[in-house]
């Protein structure tokens, strides 16, 4: 299975991704189990998430990060501090 990725990016890639079409969400601090039906593209605007993956792979997220999700993936969500998000299904 394909892991979740990170990474920073520049203002001209997140224009580029056209990042300020994307659909918002947020979420108050809590923990959950989720499973991707789609592969995602998240862009973070605020909060603070750690994500948990069955095989241990743990990756903490926050504001700035560019995150992909891969189709299959099941993982459980610690939202520490508030989150809001723009996302989209590639």
């Amino acid at each position: 299975m394909e892991k979740i990725s990170k990474e920073k990016p520049s203002k001209s890639q997140l224009e580029s991704l056209q990042v300020h079409t994307w659909s918002p969400w947020e979420c108050e601090p809590s923990t959950f189990d989720w499973t991707y039906d789609a592969n995602e593209t998240a862009y973070v605007l605020e909060g603070q998430v750690t994500v948990t993956c069955p095989d241990g792979q743990r990756v903490d997220i926050g504001p700035g990060d560019l995150v992909r999700f891969p189709r299959g993936l099941s993982c459980t969500w610690e939202v520490k501090q508030k989150i809001r998000k723009v996302y989209r299904f590639d």
